[in-house]
């Protein structure tokens, strides 16, 4: 039952990601460069509205924070996310939006798919190389959250304060950012 409604979910998330054009590298070159807003406006509402969301059902008890995981942080998730981030800016596909993208029969998402594999098979390969360098030493102590949201598991940055006050604003400034930024950069003569 987990793999079908993963695929559903999976299935969900790709008609969203295409509907709200994250399939065409024009609109994420163009929002990286701040010339469109459409997809950023999108990206940052729905990270502020899901954000308040899951606050609030935590506040209220409705979804347990066990089920929350906070990543460790490390030397290498910093450089891997600069590598990302730079190969997002100049082929503009993430991992998900390749995805997608090759689903519409797009070739340059094809190309661009066929790297990340090739990519994860090289880091694969050499790990055993390559683990016991300081690209895995933790930063901050590892796992690290702004609010606390389990401190069992990890620190929060924000003490005591309970979470839905640490996130809520934050997560209300984004979904106003969102609603405040033009669709495209205005054309001044």
């Amino acid at each position: 039952m987990k793999i079908i409604l993963a695929i559903i979910l999976g299935l969900a998330f790709g008609i969203a990601l295409d509907q709200a054009k994250a399939s065409y590298p024009q609109k994420i070159i163009g929002m990286l460069r701040l010339k469109d807003f459409h997809l950023m406006k999108v990206i940052l509402f729905a990270i502020g509205f899901s954000s308040l969301l899951l606050f609030i059902l935590l506040s209220l008890n409705l979804i347990e924070a066990e089920h929350l995981n906070v990543k460790t942080t490390y030397t290498g998730v910093i450089i891997g996310g600069a590598i990302l981030g730079t190969g997002f800016a100049i082929g503009g596909y993430c991992p998900g939006t390749c995805i997608v993208a090759a689903g519409r029969g797009r070739k340059d998402a094809l190309a661009f798919l066929a790297g990340g594999l090739l990519g994860a098979l090289v880091y694969m390969l050499i790990f055993g190389l390559i683990q016991d360098a300081a690209l895995f030493d933790k930063i901050a102590g590892g796992a690290v959250s702004l609010a606390e949201t389990n401190p069992e598991t990890h620190t929060s940055l924000s003490g005591n304060l309970p979470a839905l006050l640490v996130a809520g604003p934050i997560a209300i400034l984004f979904m106003l950012i969102a609603f405040l930024l033009p669709e495209a950069e205005s054309r001044k003569p």
